[in-house]
């Protein structure tokens, strides 16, 4: 018996002086990374870590940066990029060590690396342990992982907070919850920089082949004027970088019988809000156009937010609901009983011929088909065919300008950007700062 108490002993002291020495490796790694940006919030996180890659690139400054998103990459100085491996394909926060170490070997100026972390200690820990960022990035609040952040989008804000850098500096585009922020950032002794989306012009947007938001363009050019790369080469940068895979964008697919198909991909956009926004700016954009068909893909683990999905048919009022995946019932139910004649289930395991005949069939010659919820499973299978058909080019959008949103007044160390905040009202004390 005391043979194996002093072998469980020994046991013990080797793994903790074991994980002393893989912490005092790993804090030598990160000290030789000058800057650490930390990108946290509910949505937008892959693009923005990518769009401030690109612009401290484009200043010349050596950059390696990580997405999580639809699919995790590790992004190269030089701008390539590859799959991030997952043992059984399971993602764990411990997998940013070897990110920080790959990294590392660069000798980089700066590492921009998305938060994978979604409890809220985790979310600490990934900022406190792992990546103790000198920027953080908190993109906005949005109604996702109530769960494990809630119940309450207040609630939300205080657990994303958690990745903010202890005397260091947070930059956010968040207007709701912008006083709750301001307090959070007041007990780290973190400088809290609100950007005003209005800043980035509609020529500016122009530049990009992509989809994006100005309040994501926002926050990377604030990143880039807090390490010195001015605004022309941050933009030229964000305009040459890669767009995420799971990056908002819309194709057009020449499909049987001479029926034209515009799919605009709206799954990484998973939260009830950002998925509205997203559709109502393709519309306005008129990137998309009317009739209109709703993908909603249902997952299993995902049953809350398929019902979400459900439950905003009404304002999108598309002129189909084709529901896949499973379950379906957990969207279904949260339908709107007028829009419930509308509804076309295709739940359960399909083959994608068999899902696209389904759809099509519901189509005369030409229509919008948006695809919303979460990607994996049957969504991935859906894209994969419809990918098979022949591409049309694509319509030039429109450009639009977003509408005014006033700020909540807030007080503290709280340093505003743009034209937004010039009459933001509230106390004196709220200092603003302009860039020359």
């Amino acid at each position: 018996m005391t043979y194996l108490y002093v072998v469980m002993v020994i046991l013990t002291m080797s793994l903790f002086a074991a994980g002393l020495l893989e912490q005092r490796n790993h804090l030598a790694q990160l000290n030789r990374i000058e800057h650490r940006v930390l990108v946290n919030g509910i949505r937008g996180k892959s693009s923005i870590t990518r769009l401030c890659a690109g612009a401290l690139r484009g200043g010349g400054l050596v950059t390696a940066a990580k997405t999580t998103g639809t699919a995790a990459r590790f992004i190269h100085p030089d701008g390539s990029e590859e799959p991030v491996y997952r043992k059984f394909g399971i993602a764990n926060i411990v997998e940013q060590i070897g990110i920080v170490r790959r990294a590392a070997a660069y000798a980089p100026d700066v590492l921009v690396i998305e938060c994978m972390a979604v409890m809220p200690d985790l979310q600490e820990i990934n900022q406190a342990k792992l990546i103790k960022s000198t920027i953080g990035v908190l993109c906005n609040v949005r109604e996702d992982h109530l769960a494990e952040m809630g119940p309450t989008l207040d609630d939300v804000a205080r657990s994303l907070s958690r990745s903010m850098p202890y005397g260091g500096v947070c930059v956010t585009a968040e207007r709701e919850r912008l006083p709750i922020l301001l307090e959070e950032a007041a007990k780290r002794d973190c400088e809290l920089i609100a950007v005003d989306p209005e800043s980035v012009t509609d020529e500016e947007m122009a530049g990009f082949s992509w989809v994006t938001f100005k309040e994501n363009v926002a926050i990377a050019l604030e990143v880039a004027a807090l390490l010195g790369v001015n605004r022309r080469l941050a933009l030229e940068g964000m305009w040459a970088a890669r767009p995420d895979p799971g990056v908002l964008s819309v194709k057009r697919y020449l499909a049987g019988d001479g029926k034209v198909v515009r799919l605009a991909n709206v799954f990484a956009a998973n939260d009830p809000e950002s998925t509205l926004m997203n559709i109502q700016r393709l519309l306005d954009q008129g990137a998309i156009e009317r009739p209109l068909h709703l993908v909603i893909n249902c997952r299993p683990d995902r049953v809350e937010r398929n019902g979400q999905m459900g439950a905003i048919v009404a304002d999108i009022d598309p002129d189909r609901v084709l529901l896949i995946g499973e379950p379906t019932r957990s969207a279904r139910q949260t339908v709107p009983a007028e829009w419930q004649d509308r509804i076309v289930d295709l739940g359960g395991t399909r083959p994608a011929a068999d899902l696209l005949t389904a759809i099509l069939a519901g189509i005369d010659d030409e229509a919008a088909l948006v695809a919303v919820g979460n990607i994996h499973g049957q969504g991935e299978l859906l894209l994969e065919e419809l990918d098979a058909l022949e591409e049309l080019p694509a319509d030039q959008p429109k450009r639009v300008t977003q509408p005014h949103r006033p700020v909540p007044a807030a007080r503290g160390p709280l340093v505003i950007r743009g034209r937004l905040f010039d009459t933001m009202p509230g106390p004196t004390n709220v200092r603003t700062r302009n860039r020359p």
